[in-house]
C-alpha cells in the first residue's frame, strides 16, 4: 500500500484484515477502525503508528 507499493489484496491475505477495511482507509474514507487492526498493520508492514496515519485538522465552515 502507499510507499511500499503494496497490493491490498496481498495486504489483506497477509494480515487476515478485510480488503474492504483496507480500499477503504486506502482511499480515506474509513470512519474508524479498531486498535487491534490497527496494531496488526503496523506490525505487518514494520512501521509505527504515526507513519500509517497523519493528523488532519478537520475545516469547520465558519
Amino acid at each position: 500500500m502507499g510507499e511500499q507499493k503494496l497490493k491490498i489484496s496481498d495486504v489483506s491475505r497477509k494480515t487476515g484484515i478485510n480488503r474492504g477495511t483496507l480500499t477503504r482507509m486506502y482511499h480515506e474514507t474509513l470512519v474508524r477502525i479498531d486498535l487491534d487492526t490497527i496494531n496488526t498493520l503496523c506490525e505487518s508492514l514494520g512501521i509505527s503508528v504515526d507513519e500509517l496515519f497523519e493528523y488532519q485538522k478537520k475545516e469547520t465552515n465558519v
